[in-house]
């Protein structure tokens, strides 16, 4: 028996970390607008003291003073912090559960395989574990949380894309990638998908494309159509998909919704949205909407997964220009 493990998303949680945007350097004309979306989220979460306890990092004075008008009557605990963004998903620690209590698991981060180094993110993992008084437990390999998503019984789904690349932990083998996961999270069996989403930084972060929704349940998406970017990807994924068990040796029911399809910037670029990157709070499920044709079907496919608790679409369309969505901005800290 494992001491400890990563709790499923969807088991009860008594707060969610996360940061206020007040970088003004990253996120230039969207910083007003991405505040206005994260708060949104965070009020979401909160559901009016009905669903979890908010911990908001604010990184400067003027953060401090934005984030508690903003998020006033939430309950928000706002933490004065250094850090470099808000994507604590990756920056925080994971945390996991055993007989002795909650375990703050706390990896390297190498800014998303060295594209995206700033300073203070590499120190986020002991600040939270600590302010949270939770053991830190210090693993000397990089590992982001986005990177992967479980089933809370020891079921790993992750992309190769992203743990086998070289601009992580090169010297590291799959076996060895796996053999971490299971001293470090309690994860005995990986489900091993290919590429994520195009033009994401991540490189192929497993949120983005599939979740766990229930034990022996995953939801991943289909493309929206023949213009769909991710279309061949997508289609790779539900048979990968499809074809896997879990670690108790059943086979996956997936479930799948539509993909926003070909989302664009101000540049034409494609940007790597998904309907994947919700977050599973204690009484709420927040998606992330970005005025595409199928945001409505996709809340709805999402809303059907999860009856027990309400569903909320929010835009996510100024906060997806820093590079994630709504669940690569929370960690959860479970109850224990």
């Amino acid at each position: 028996m494992k001491s400890f493990i990563q709790p499923a998303e969807w088991e009860a949680h008594d707060a969610v970390w996360s940061a206020w945007p007040s970088a003004a350097d990253l996120w230039l004309e969207d910083l007003a607008p991405a505040q206005a979306q994260v708060g949104a989220l965070f009020k979401a979460i909160a559901d009016g003291g009905k669903g979890e306890a908010l911990k908001i990092l604010a990184n400067g004075d003027d953060a401090i003073v934005s984030a508690t008008k903003a998020l006033a009557g939430t309950g928000a605990e706002i933490i004065p912090a250094g850090f470099g963004d808000i994507w604590l998903r990756d920056t925080a620690p994971i945390f996991t559960r055993g007989a002795g209590g909650l375990q703050a698991a706390c990896f390297i981060f190498n800014g998303w395989g060295g594209k995206y180094v700033l300073e203070g993110d590499d120190e986020v993992a002991a600040f939270v574990a600590a302010r949270a008084d939770v053991p830190a437990a210090f693993n000397s390999w990089v590992l982001e949380g986005g990177s992967i998503d479980v089933d809370g019984l020891g079921t790993c789904l992750t992309t190769r894309q992203c743990l086998l690349n070289p601009n992580r932990n090169p010297t590291l083998k799959q076996t060895e990638i796996e053999n971490r996961l299971r001293t470090s999270l309690g994860i005995e069996k990986l489900i091993w998908l290919g590429d994520g989403l195009a033009n994401d930084h991540t490189d192929g972060h497993v949120d983005n494309i599939a979740r766990f929704i229930a034990p022996g349940v995953v939801m991943c998406m289909e493309p929206a159509g023949a213009d769909d970017p991710n279309r061949d990807a997508l289609n790779a994924i539900i048979a990968d998909l499809k074809a896997a068990t879990d670690v108790t040796g059943r086979k996956l029911d997936v479930v799948t919704v539509p993909s926003p399809g070909r989302v664009e910037n101000e540049d034409g670029e494609i940007i790597p949205a998904s309907s994947m990157n919700f977050y599973i709070g204690n009484t709420t499920v927040v998606v992330p909407l970005y005025g595409s044709a199928t945001d409505d079907a996709a809340l709805k496919a999402i809303e059907k997964a999860f009856p027990g608790r309400r569903t909320v679409g929010l835009m996510a369309d100024n906060v997806i220009t820093g590079g994630g969505s709504f669940h690569c901005i929370t960690q959860q800290q479970p109850r224990v």
